[in-house]
């Protein structure tokens, strides 16, 4: 009998090696690697396969038409898709344990109400029920079957014709052509490969779920990211309701867009204008806070940000933020010392983007900038407020883009004064808002216009 074949392959990467080796040369990981066989594939190893040959065509002979897209009856699911779910599609839905992924896949195929077939290698046809009923939604077409092993859920798909494939999760299907154990280098290559060319050949969407790994990415080899067609990341602390729903990869629409939803006992509920609940609702005035106008993707939405600056207690002052860079945090911190003149280096200081959602836009800068000036000299900043523009290096207040949007939703919310910058000016026209715009070039400006 001959002997087995093994390699060694990186469980970070998926770089394979014919020896072991404690650091990885791709990926520079440690201790990484571990040995699997190598089956070697023959002509009838393919699950399934084309005879049709393929020939290379002039890029202007091609016929093409827009791919129908297919409604999933949930309006922020489909802005982060793009508009909606293509024919043939891959798509990994990848985050923590117990964010919530499972009970988002099953609530989408639920509400769309065609014939879907939701695979689990993790729970109990009895499980899923029970989490269906919660949802009460409505169940007649969705058909349920707890299985791992890849041959046999082709055969089922053969057999039902579903039109969307629900797998719950990639990293617990296996197939007999590998020997190795579920969730391996190997086993998911050769899985989501094999899904992927029947998504192809059969015009069917595929959910899949992912697990993560303690880094946050998604669990097994980097090219299970480059197989699927999309990559979408659910996430949300799991101490606040709110979770946010965003594409790292796209290949049918932009990465830009997210999808916010509320937690609740029956399921995920869209939230369609996350400003009003992003905002503090109380009538008060309090120092530290201020409120940004800010954009994600195309839709622009207000959020508020808090600081609290108090005299360090141990010596060595602590800078803490969340929802907000650390390191963006520190530079605001020092163009303020160094630009303003303020001595916030013995000072303690915290900051915290309200509703527990992480914000990447520069044009909050001047939001916290002012929370944190609010904070140190104890003056409350005036509810009817806000802010969007980014703070450089020197101290001057640089432009942000698509001025104007923000600008309808500070004033669609009921704000009196939005706070921009003065070159701005040059790409809008301010007659056609009813709030009052106050341009700034410094940070020096606003210091004296807020709190002179």
């Amino acid at each position: 009998m001959a002997k087995q074949k093994t390699q060694y392959f990186c469980q970070n990467c998926g770089v394979s090696s014919p020896k072991w080796v404690g650091k990885c040369s791709a990926c520079g990981e440690w201790n990484t690697f571990v040995e699997e066989i190598v089956v070697k594939k023959t002509k009838n190893s393919e699950i399934t396969g084309t005879t049709e040959k393929q020939k290379p065509e002039l890029i202007s002979d091609i016929d093409f038409k827009v791919e129908q897209r297919i409604d999933t009856k949930n309006e922020e699911f489909n802005r982060v898709l793009g508009g909606g779910l293509i024919h043939g599609s891959l798509v990994l839905i990848g985050g923590e344990p117990g964010i919530g992924k499972s009970t988002l896949v099953l609530q989408v195929a639920l509400n769309m109400n065609v014939k879907t077939l939701y695979i689990s290698g993790e729970e109990s046809p009895q499980q899923l029920k029970l989490r269906a009923e919660r949802i009460n939604a409505d169940t007649k077409n969705c058909y349920v079957l707890s299985e791992v092993l890849l041959e046999n859920i082709f055969t089922h798909i053969n057999n039902l014709k579903p039109d969307i494939v629900v797998i719950d999760s990639i990293q617990t299907v296996q197939t007999d052509k590998i020997e190795s154990s579920p969730g391996s280098v190997s086993q998911i290559k050769e899985c989501t490969a094999s899904i992927l060319r029947v998504a192809k050949q059969k015009n069917i969407p595929f959910l899949l779920i992912g697990h993560i790994n303690k880094e946050g990415s998604i669990a097994g080899p980097k090219v299970l990211e480059h197989i699927v067609d999309t990559v979408l990341q659910f996430e949300g602390d799991r101490s606040f309701m709110y979770r946010i729903l965003r594409a790292t990869k796209n290949r049918f629409g932009s990465t830009s867009e997210i999808g916010i939803f509320e937690m609740k006992n029956d399921g995920l509920r869209e939230i369609s204008n996350p400003s009003e609940l992003l905002m503090s609702q109380g009538d008060e005035d309090l120092s530290g806070k201020s409120i940004s106008a800010s954009i994600e993707g195309v839709r622009p939405f207000l959020i508020e940000v808090q600081a609290l600056v108090s005299s360090a207690a141990y010596g060595t002052p602590q800078r803490s933020s969340t929802g907000f860079d650390a390191k963006r945090l520190n530079m605001l911190l020092a163009v303020l010392e160094k630009r303003a003149g303020f001595r916030l280096s013995t000072k303690d200081v915290f900051l915290n983007i309200a509703g527990g959602i992480k914000v990447n836009d520069p044009a909050i800068d001047l939001a916290v900038i002012s929370s944190i000036l609010s904070s140190d000299l104890d003056i409350a900043i005036s509810k009817n407020i806000c802010f969007a523009g980014e703070v450089g290096l020197s101290g001057e207040i640089r432009p942000v883009n698509r001025i104007e949007q923000r600008i309808a939703e500070a004033q669609k919310l009921g704000f009196k004064q939005i706070y921009i910058s003065k070159y701005n000016k040059k790409s809008m026209v301010a007659t056609q808002f009813n709030i009052d715009i106050k341009y700034v070039g410094k940070v020096e400006e606003v210091f004296r216009q807020m709190f002179a």
